[in-house]
This record gives C-alpha cells, structure tokens and sequence, in this order.
C-alpha cells in the first residue's frame, strides 16, 4: 500500500479549468439518468464502465470526431454490438464499435491548417527545424500523391524503417488519407528483426533514411535496407530521407524524399473515408518468445481512445506542447502523434535521451517551453543517478505534466521529481501496451497523486486485478485484466483468420476476459500499482512476488544503476524450488563486494519481505533490454536455463545476453 497522504493535489482553479470538469459538466451531465449523477472523475469513471454505450459517443461529440455527416443524425447505426463478449468463439461475434460510421485518421489529425507549430525536430545537436500545420498539410497531400502514383490503394501497407523525424509523421498520415496501413520500426532493429515484422505484412512501399545518430555516433541505414529487400519482393519503390546528408548510395527502386514531394506538387489534401474499424496501423509485439505478432489497430478505435487519454487524462489543449522519448517502433510515438488531433504541437526527438555532460532532453524541456513531457521511468532513474537537478538548472516554468511509462516508476523517482524537478508538476505514471495502442492505467489532473501509485484507470476500461480463481480483489496482487470490451482493442492479428493467436494471446487464461499479463494491485482508492510482468514474477517457496516489488528497493542505493531478477529452478535434497537471482549493473568504479550485498538484502528484507531476498546477487556490465528500452527478464532467464533465445532480434543490445551464460555463481 503506497502512502495515505498525496504528494501533490491539483489546485481548485487548475481542477475548475480541466478538460474533465467541461467534459462532465457539458457533455455527461446533459444526458440525464445516471449521467446527471457524474460530479467527479471516480463517478465519472464508474459510470463510462457502466454505461460504455453513452461514454463513448460523449467522448465522440466532445472532442469533435470528424466523420460523414448524416444531416444531424449520429453519424452511426450502433455504438455497440456483441458487448456482453470479448473473445467470440467465431469472430464475427466480436465486439464491434460504431457500426456504419466512416471517418478518416489523418483528416481528423490534420484539421488545423494555420501557421502555428505542427511538429518541432530536436536531435543531439538540438533544434533540428519547424514545420507549421499548413506545411504538414501541404506536404501530406503531396506525399499521398506520390502513394497514389507508386500504386498504393486502400488496405495496402507502407512502412517506415526510420528515425523519428517529421517525414515518419508525413508519411503515415498521407498513407493514412489514402485508407492504407502504416507500420514502424526504428532503424536500430537487425535486419532479422525488421523481415520478421515487415516479412509478414508485405509493403508496397518503404520509407527509410540515409542514416540516424545515437550517443555521438552515426549509423548508415541504407547498406542495411540493401541487405532488405532482397527477402521483401513486395516493396515496389524505397524513399530516402537524406538524414545524415553524408554521402550516397544506390538501392532498387529509390527515391529521395524530396523528387516523391515534387512528384505531388500541386495536390490537394483528399481523404478516404472508411468504416470506424477499418486497419490504420500494424504494431508488433516486442518478439523476445517468438516471431512478433502482428496487431492490426482500427483507425477508429486508435483516434477515439487517444482523445479520450490526450484530452480527458492528459489535460491536453490546443495551445500546448507535448513531447514523449520514444522511437517510431514504439506505441508512444503512435500516441504522441494523435496530439495533432487536438491541435496541439508535437515535439520530436532523435537520439540517445543521455548524452555525457549534456541534459539534452531538459535543454529541450525548458527551450521548446512544453507543456508536457513523457519519458520512461528508467531514464527518471538514471537522471536522478547523475545528480541532475533541473529544477535549479533549467527554467520549466512552463511544464505542466511529467509522464512516465515503459515500467513501474518507483516511488523514490516520485520524490525525486518533486525534490529536485518542479514541486508543482502533475507526475503521472502511465501503463497499457502495444496490444491496446493505449493504457489501462493513466493520470488525472483533477485528483492527487500518491507515491508509487497511478492515479486512475481509464475511463471506459472495466480494469479489475483478479485471483487464481478468477475473482476480484483490492489491496492485494493479482492478474490485470480487463472484463469488458473497449474501442482499441486490436481488430485482428495478421494472417489470423480464425482470431486463433489472438484468443491465445488475452483469453486463454479467464475465458472471456482480457488477461494482460501484468501483476497489479488496485488500491482501496481507486489507483493501480504494477508489480512486474505476470510471466516474469517470481514463485520461492511457492509464494507469488512481482519483480518490480524488488527493484524499487535495490536502486534506491547510490551504487547501483539498473537490476534484473530472475527465478531460477534448482533441485537439491528436497526436491525442486526456484530461488530468486539479482543481477545489478554499478557505478563506474562501484564493486559488488560482500557488504554491498549485505546492503542489498537488508534494504529488501526490511522493505518488502524475506521472500524477496534475492539468494544470489551478481554483478553484470550491461542488461539486456527490448527495442523499446525494456529490460527483458525472459531472455535472461532463458540463457541462465540453457533454454534458446528465440528472437534475438528483438534486442537492442543482444551481447548483453551472453554475460549471463554459463555464470560460475549459478552452479551452484
């Protein structure tokens, strides 16, 4: 249980002011019935689960979804069919969300058109450039053109193997104006790691760049898209963003950005619009078990759950400035790019978010005057690691959120947010997935905010923590899961016809109900706290713990940077058990010697509890971590078992993996 007293609570004016109060008060309370009972955001969000038939077109109508006009009658047939299922044993019974309403992503993301920032571009060397919301609409529908040119039609795939610039954010929105499907990922995947994503969803075009830079480096992309497309016969032309403008190479079917955007001078912007569950993006599990899944997101159901988050939670408006710390092959960069729905301006960034000596992303916090900004709960980690104190540093007078996601954000980054950032930010610790292109769990900028704790499920999400035996419970560990169905649910998993992966992938577990895979605890207030991943806890003596349970506690000690904990199954005298296995990356200099670990242990024991104790603690140069910076527990405890590392790929830093094979300290 997290502390009974907030650490920060909005301000009556700030909670008079919030998108939420407009939304109850304009849109909720009108409906009459129950909804004339909404006075707050817990009766808010217990009435969207209750009547998710009413919620959801008031988030619809209050956020104004751009769709075909029926001369003043919804713009739908029904809200909602086969609500009382999420799983169906045939999937035509599923759920389905605005039967007959037809709408276009991009049209609804572009709806502003005037000279104010659209995107700003940071990379390591700092601002990058500018480019208003006329000119993202002027460059949209030439690009888009130059898709119509290439051959791409409704439903075929583009997909950009390409940093996180502003041509990524061109690029999908023009193929989302034509009605094709977008997919991501970011230059730093293997090759193994990009064919096992776009292998299986065949584009007709990629679009990549001439290279990136990442922590002082410079990367060339093109000799690895040669090595591409040999295995990728379906892609009829490439586009090279000249990124790095160093040099030249030749690839099959080229074009630079630049001839595609003068192949569409003159075009007006044109937008297909198309069923509320038609396919916008293809996302990809992360791939460390196996080959990634490929989630088909529906154009409808991304946009009206990212304006529910962006809007209600978020508190986002048109005049802000909102930033995340991600890639293109993350849901967050999916996410921060809706904002445009808004109107609000994107920042972008390029690079490593750590640059020695410099408080890069900071610079940007205080220059670019945001508004909101999102990182991961690690980097809040490592920041504070390095002594940065940005609040007397930089000037964030402006910054209204901080937002964190990626893992649980402990409770001493909490105080270090407040102690040595801005004492009057709204931190909110953000959770939900590439499954759901969204959260489960989010902020609320009328409500305090508890350490170690998020504030709210969201809205319109029927999220429970269930027992082993399916039953509900507060205030104590279980499964996430979530018993009724909601708007972004993904449509389909690619080549899945009989919804076979995807019923395994949420349902196998509690037939019917989507089992996410997180080991939470939803508090007697009405927060939620994530316990680590539910297939990475850990089981000594049989007694179920979550993993972060254990890193809250050894990285609050100076000397250590990062952990990873395994269980690992051993057999001696009285049969088999697991015993848990910590493994820690210091300091420079730093030294796992005996009273280090001593240390370790008692900061555990008398934290947590004895269970937690880890019985072997040993010391790592680096840690192993997704794509997306997520540290993956799985591999290692797959390399310490002698077990295959399926998709290794899937890893930002692979080699990391072999400094776990074959560790004297585990034989023992």
């Amino acid at each position: 249980m997290t502390d009974t007293k907030p650490i920060w609570t909005p301000a009556p004016a700030d909670v008079e002011r919030a998108n939420i109060t407009r939304f109850i008060r304009d849109a909720v309370r009108p409906l009459g019935g129950a909804a004339a009972e909404v006075v707050d955001s817990p009766s808010l969000y217990a009435w969207s689960i209750a009547e998710p038939e009413q919620f959801w077109p008031a988030v619809w109508r209050f956020c104004n979804v751009i769709a075909d006009d029926r001369g003043g009658a919804a713009p739908w047939d029904d809200v909602l069919t086969g609500g009382d299922r999420m799983a169906p044993p045939d999937p035509t019974l599923g759920p389905r969300w605005f039967i007959g309403a037809k709408l276009n992503f991009a049209e609804n993301l572009l709806r502003r058109r005037d000279d104010g920032d659209a995107i700003v571009s940071w990379n390591e060397q700092g601002f990058k450039r500018r480019m208003s919301f006329a000119e993202l609409a002027d460059e949209v529908a030439r690009f888009a053109e130059f898709l119509r040119q290439s051959g791409v039609v409704v439903g075929d795939r583009v997909a950009g193997f390409i940093p996180n610039i502003p041509e990524a954010v061109v690029a999908m929105l023009a193929t989302a104006s034509i009605g094709a499907v977008w997919s991501s990922c970011s230059p730093d995947f293997g090759l193994r790691g990009v064919l096992d994503r776009f292998g299986q969803i065949e584009p007709k075009v990629l679009i990549t760049a001439d290279g990136y830079r990442y922590g002082g480096k410079t990367f060339d992309s093109l000799e690895r898209v040669r090595e591409l497309l040999p295995s990728l016969p379906s892609v009829r032309r490439v586009v090279v963003v000249s990124n790095l403008a160093e040099g030249t190479a030749s690839l099959q079917s080229e074009m630079s950005w630049h001839d595609a955007l003068e192949n569409g001078a003159g075009a007006l912007l044109r937008f297909e619009r198309l069923p509320f569950d038609h396919p916008l993006y293809v996302m990809y599990s992360s791939g460390t078990t196996g080959l990634p899944k490929c989630m088909v997101h529906s154009a409808g159901g991304t946009l009206l759950q990212h304006l529910k988050e962006l809007v209600l939670h978020t508190d986002l408006t048109r005049e802000d400035r909102i930033f995340y710390f991600t890639t293109c092959g993350w849901m967050m960069w999916n996410w921060l790019v809706s904002s445009l729905a808004v109107g609000s301006t994107v920042v972008l960034y390029d690079g490593s978010p750590l640059l020695r000596g410099r408080p890069v992303l900071w610079d940007l916090v205080e220059k670019e005057r945001l508004n909101v900004f999102g990182t991961s709960a690690k980097w809040l980690a490592l920041t504070e690691k390095e002594g940065a104190e940005p609040r007397t540093t930089h000037d964030l007078s402006a910054l209204r959120a901080i937002l964190s996601t990626g893992s649980p954000l402990a409770e001493d980054s909490f105080d270090y947010v407040y102690e040595k950032v801005k004492p009057d930010v709204r931190l909110s610790s953000i959770s939900g997935g590439t499954d759901i292109i969204s959260c489960f769990a989010l902020g609320d900028p009328t409500q305090p905010v508890y350490r170690g704790e998020m504030q709210t499920r969201g809205y319109g999400m029927r999220v429970e923590v269930w027992n082993d035996d399916g039953l509900p419970m507060v205030g104590e560990a279980g499964e996430l899961v979530c018993t009724a169905p909601f708007p972004s649910m993904p449509v389909s998993f690619w080549n899945d016809p009989a919804d076979t992966k995807y019923r395994a992938a949420y349902f196998d577990r509690f037939p019917g109900v989507w089992r996410h895979g997180d080991w939470a605890e939803l508090t007697p207030r009405g927060g939620l706290i994530i316990h680590g991943r539910s297939d990475a806890t850990l089981n000594p003596g049989g007694v179920r713990i979550g993993t972060a349970e254990i890193y809250r506690q050894v990285e609050r000690l100076d000397e250590v940077l990062e952990s990873l904990v395994i269980g690992q199954t051993i057999t001696n005298k009285r049969g088999t058990d697991v015993r848990v296995v910590l493994f820690v990356r210091l300091q420079a200099g730093a030294v796992l010697d005996n009273a280090l670990r001593e240390r370790i242990r008692r900061e555990i024991r008398d934290n947590v509890t004895p269970h937690h104790v880890p019985r072997k603690i040993i010391q790592v140069e680096d840690i192993p971590r997704t794509i997306s910076g997520k540290i993956t527990e799985l591999a290692v405890r797959d390399v310490v078992h002698g077990r295959e590392v399926k998709n290794r790929e899937a890893l930002a830093n692979p080699q990391a993996l072999e400094l776990f094979r074959n560790l004297a300290e585990l034989q023992y």
